[in-house]
């Protein structure tokens, strides 16, 4: 074996230690050789190009030296006419002579020399083969006649006075400019301004026109009369503003000829750059230019990034945002890709928008747009993805690389970002604030089905409203509505608040109930000052702090609100009177002004919790007294808590034990073993105990497992929920979680069916004939159509199928526009739907933020849009506590210790409690839960519309046939027509036709043609909905399912539902009044000796815990 060591040389003496310490005495002995390189050639006209054109920094110099030679040049020459002695005659020699003293003339000579040589030089290093193309050039013959003369004179004494048009280096003086403004933005690394360059241009043009003019007229004049520059100065000005005085003119021929050829000049030269000025003008206004830095720095302001601008958009964007007084002067600066759309641009030219929201077109994707932007001094960025694309993937992923860019450009300005699809989130964790729209409307409406108009009550309270709608109107529904609709949520620190300081040490369900009976205030929450977590209603044994920050519901922030004692309130009675009967507005009623809010107190005189104001009223002596409402304890007492009543089904001690061991053998509490998408926060519900087959959840399809093929034949003891949706998605696991959460009883979990295409026979195989809710969500594939409000036709048309064939189906729909709910359960000829139509109009006229609010199917939560909820997004720059709020009233996120949504339904049972406080306290002393609103039906008053008419035509028929049958055949026509008269839809010229074809037939026909006429009439006789019931039914029958349940005369259009929010406490409950309540969470009663959550609650066993929800 070779030895390695032997073959390896020894380090040069310049590698050794020693060496590198004492210094290096042996490179002489070193044969290695140093080789530098060169980027371009070394050669010395390279080193000269560099030096004079390639290098930025020394080329500025070279120019800015040139541009102040041309400028001495041209100082030079007003310096010679001052000094020059006008003489008398009028020979031409004083054209082509002039004086010229002896150190002006050498000045004059050596800034020739200097500017020929640099010209000459310049000329050779851009020389690249063609001669001609360097002496042709203006510039260099510009040069020439300049310079070339001084030198010759130089030789040539006798050229010394020689008249050399010097006034010409002011054209090479503008030429040096525009290269030296280019390499200015070169040098300093900054975006060139194409408009700065043409307006510089322009401006240097016109000034090179006048000096040429008023030296070249001058000259000329020294035959004539003799015009100083000043002469010569008024002269241009006169002549190229087109005013022509005529005090002062040319006298000699030459002047003239010079004075038309300075106009032609002028004439060419000034539209062509006026021309290129308007053009960069137009291209800036559609870029939007720049946002001055100094206003960045002096103002605040932030950026909207979007993809496409809709004027929907931008005016839901500026509403909301500019609703908040102290965001009055901010500006807005929108950063889109796109051109300004037309009506954008007219919004944007309002003066009320033009001062405050400046538009750029650009790319977050590039830095240079978002310096135009001033990204880095902004307050916020939001960003925005674009719902309306087919590929909403593709979307998220545009908005995810602008998430990214902004926050590489500027880490901190906080982030506000929409994103579309739940399994996306995760790429932008970093934001600040994030908005899953899949997540939020799943949840909404999977609420809806359990919580009616959930929707509709999310919607109210994250826009920004004044409490002024419907005001005008003269139906009470609609003020009460409209005024309860202005309730936001707002937060307070508990010590500094007028509205809770008083309960601090007390329990939150006492805070909470005497808030609203003093101050008529909502408090739902709260936030310990070290914790980020919000808890929604932490209970009774929640312990209120001095620190803690409250979240309640009002009509507007404490800190815009005057208190008047009962005393004042008592000297004026005027609003007093203005609301009465059982569902008036409050006595203490908030009077919304300008931001301002009187609010008045109620007398906390100390009074019995049993006294007659809490009990019920008797009727004589034959009513049996009930007990009064136990009083909100002001410290929750341990032992009134029950534990196991917290956390077992309402219905299952109600069942038998066989059913109760099957029940508990098919359905376990826990949380679902898998996570759709990274993000999804984990939920406490109710599980199987295996797993099934995946051939088991086709319901039209047998397997091996069962051989059931519809919904009937199942056999579901609850009503269906169908979802009709395009695709099964990762937003489908927020609409399950709602509907299996573990607070939900057994035996109302109702079965849910994903309805993925919906014709007529896959909706009578799913059950839709007996289902609780069908909830149709909005189309990806038709949100992208030629025009924006196109996108909502195939699922509004879709919907009035199914309105018009299952007419008792209670049917939840998303849009894309909400503009478009008008067209929700459209009937042409109703009369109250044109009534409310007229009242969103006049809404809207008022600058409502709401106008749609009215529009009967959103009132009921039967429609919403998700675009609605983009203004929770913006009120989060300010109220960055209402994502949270959101996401924990809908089931996104679940904190320990905090409440849920969940309602409970006025039975007549509960109608003693009489009003909103009473039910209030009740619910407080009993169960905890607090009250945030009632969802309210009422009887609807309508004109008869056409389809009533329609329907009610056979009744009608019958009717009358029988009373024909009293009267005289002659008078019958008579009677038939005064009869159609009053009906003007009857199809009468089809049935005075089968009547009169059954007059004239033969008195010896037999039951045959009998049995056909009578048929005959049968048909024409039938109304529109009977024939829908007939196309149901036959269909039901064909595909071998039973029409027992099959409700086809059944309306709901005849009722009207609306919210109230936070209504005030002397608000009557009234029958079949659904309360939304927050009901604290059973899982923070557990005892702390329990081994674990999880095992405490699967192995609860159920007791009676009725009288906790029911009144």
């Amino acid at each position: 074996m070779v030895d390695l060591e032997s073959e390896v040389p020894p380090l040069p003496p310049r590698y050794r230690f020693r060496d590198l310490l004492l210094g290096d005495q042996g490179w002489q002995n070193d044969d290695r050789v140093q080789v530098e390189f060169y980027m371009n050639e070394n050669t010395f006209k390279e080193r000269l190009k560099l030096f004079f054109i390639k290098n930025q920094r020394s080329s500025l110099r070279i120019r800015l030296f040139n541009f102040s030679l041309k400028l001495l040049s041209c100082l030079l020459y007003i310096i010679r006419v001052l000094l020059e002695n006008p003489s008398q005659g009028n020979e031409w020699s004083h054209i082509f002579w002039v004086n010229r003293s002896l150190p002006l003339w050498g000045l004059q000579v050596s800034v020739a020399l200097i500017s020929l040589f640099e010209t000459i030089l310049l000329g050779y290093l851009s020389y690249k083969g063609n001669i001609w193309e360097q002496i042709l050039r203006i510039p260099f013959i510009l040069e020439i006649i300049n310079a070339v003369p001084f030198i010759i004179s130089i030789f040539w004494p006798s050229l010394r006075n020689l008249f050399v048009p010097v006034f010409l280096n002011c054209w090479l003086a503008k030429h040096a400019l525009e290269n030296m403004i280019n390499d200015l933005h070169r040098a300093i690394q900054r975006t060139q301004s194409a408009m700065f360059n043409q307006v510089l241009i322009l401006i240097s043009t016109l000034l090179c026109l006048i000096f040429t003019c008023i030296c070249g007229i001058q000259h000329l004049e020294r035959i004539g009369k003799k015009l100083n520059l000043f002469d010569s100065l008024y002269f241009c000005i006169v002549t190229f503003s087109t005013v022509g005085f005529g005090d002062v003119t040319p006298e000699t021929w030459s002047s003239k000829l010079f004075v038309v050829a300075m106009i032609c000049v002028a004439l060419v030269v000034l539209p062509i750059q006026f021309e290129q000025l308007a053009y960069l003008w137009m291209e800036r206004q559609k870029s939007g230019g720049n946002y001055s830095r100094h206003r960045a720095q002096t103002e605040k302001h932030v950026v909207l990034c979007v993809s496409s601008l809709k004027i929907d958009l931008l005016m839901d964007f500026l509403n909301e945002f500019y609703a908040h007084p102290r965001l009055q002067d901010y500006y807005v600066v929108i950063l889109c890709p796109t051109e300004m759309d037309v009506q954008v641009r007219r919004v944007l030219q309002i003066p009320m928008w033009s001062q405050r929201v400046i538009y750029l077109q650009g790319s977050a994707l590039k830095d240079q747009d978002l310096l135009r932007a001033k990204m880095d001094d902004a307050e916020a960025c939001f960003i925005l993805s674009s719902r309306c694309e087919v590929d909403r993937t593709s979307s998220d992923h545009q908005t995810i690389l602008r998430a990214w860019a902004v926050k590489d450009f500027a880490p901190n300005c906080p982030l506000y970002v929409q994103i579309l699809k739940p399994e996306n989130k995760f790429h932008i964790k970093f934001a600040d604030h994030v908005v899953c729209e899949e997540e939020f409307k799943y949840a909404m409406l999977a609420l809806n089905c359990i919580c009616p108009a959930t929707s509709t009550l999310i919607t109210l309270l994250v826009h920004t409203s004044r409490g002024q709608e419907g005001q005008q109107s003269p139906e009470q529904w609609q003020k009460m509505y409209g005024r309860c609709s202005g309730n936001e949520v707002y937060h307070i620190v508990l010590e500094e608040s007028t509205f809770f300081a008083e309960y601090e040490g007390k329990s939150f369900t006492y805070a909470s109930f005497h808030a609203h009976k003093k101050f008529g205030v909502c408090l739902i929450g709260v936030r310990r000052e070290d914790n980020k977590n919000i808890l929604l209603n932490p209970g009774p044994r929640y312990i209120m702090n001095s620190t803690d920050i409250c979240f309640y519901i009002n009509i507007t922030k404490e800190e815009n609100s005057a208190f008047k004692n009962q005393d004042q309130r008592r000297k004026s009675n005027v609003s007093r009177s203005f609301y009465h009967g059982p569902s008036r507005l409050p006595v203490h009623s908030i009077i919304a002004s300008m931001g301002t809010v009187a609010i008045d107190l109620q007398d906390t005189s100390c009074r019995s919790a049993s006294g007659p104001t809490l009990s019920l009223p008797t009727e004589g002596s034959k009513e049996v007294r009930r007990p009064s409402i136990a009083p909100v304890l002001e410290v929750a007492d341990t032992s009134s808590i029950q534990t196991c009543d917290l956390l077992s089904d309402q219905s299952e001690d109600e069942t038998t034990p066989d059913e109760e061991i099957s029940s508990n053998l098919e359905y376990a509490k826990g949380y679902p073993p898998y996570s759709p998408y990274i993000g999804s926060s984990p939920t406490f519900c109710h599980l199987l105990h295996e797993k099934v087959p995946f051939c088991c959840l086709r319901l039209d399809k047998s397997c091996q497992h069962n051989y059931y093929e519809d919904a009937k034949a199942y056999g579901f003891k609850n009503k269906l929920i169908i979802v009709a949706a395009e695709t099964a998605g990762n937003g489908l696991y927020n609409f399950i979680v709602p509907l299996r959460a573990y607070y939900r009883p057994k035996k109302e979990l109702n079965p849910i069916v994903l309805l993925l295409d919906n014709p007529l026979d896959d909706l009578l195989r799913c059950g839709v004939t007996f289902a609780a809710n069908m909830v149709v969500v909005d189309k990806e594939s038709t949100m992208s159509a030629e025009e924006d409000y196109m996108a909502d036709a195939k699922t509004i048309v879709n919907v009035q199928t199914l309105f018009r064939l299952f007419s008792s189906l209670s049917i939840i729909t998303e849009l894309t526009h909400p503009a478009n709910m008008r067209f929700m359960q459209f009937r042409a000829k109703d009369c109250y739907s044109l009534a409310l139509s007229k009242l969103e109009k006049k809404e809207r006229e008022r600058g409502s933020n709401l106008a749609f609010m009215f529009r009967l199917p959103f009132a009921a939560g039967r429609v919403f849009s998700i675009s609605m909820l983009d203004t929770l997004l913006y009120q989060s720059f300010v109220k960055d506590y209402m994502i949270s709020i959101t996401r924990l009233l809908l089931g996104l996120d679940t904190t320990p210790g905090s409440g849920f949504l969940c309602s409970m339904k006025i039975t007549a049972d509960d109608l003693w409690i009489r009003t909103y406080a009473r039910l209030y306290q009740k619910l407080c002393s009993s169960t905890g839960d607090v009250p945030i609103g009632i969802y309210r039906t009422e009887s609807q008053k309508l004109t008869t519309s056409e389809s009533q008419i329609s329907i009610s035509v056979e009744e009608w028929e019958d009717t009358k046939d029988s009373r024909e049958q009293g009267h005289h055949r002659g008078n019958h026509r008579n009677s038939t027509s005064s009869d159609q008269s009053d009906h003007p839809l009857l199809r009468r010229k089809s049935m005075q036709w089968a009547r009169r074809l059954s007059r004239k037939g033969p008195k010896h026909s037999g039951k045959t043609a009998e049995k056909i006429t009578q048929q005959r009439l049968n048909l024409y006789r039938r109304s529109e909905r009977q024939e829908l019931a007939e196309l149901v039914k036959n269909r039901m029958k064909h595909l071998g399912l039973s029409t027992v349940g099959y409700d086809e005369m059944n309306d709901h259009q005849s009722t009207l539902s609306y919210i109230l929010i936070n209504p005030s406490p002397d608000t009557r409950i009234e029958l079949n009044d659904v309360v939304y309540l927050i009901r604290p969470d059973p899982l923070a009663y557990l005892p702390n000796s329990e081994p674990s959550r999880r095992n405490s609650i699967c192995n609860v066993t159920g007791q009676d815990s009725r009288e906790e929800t029911q009144l």
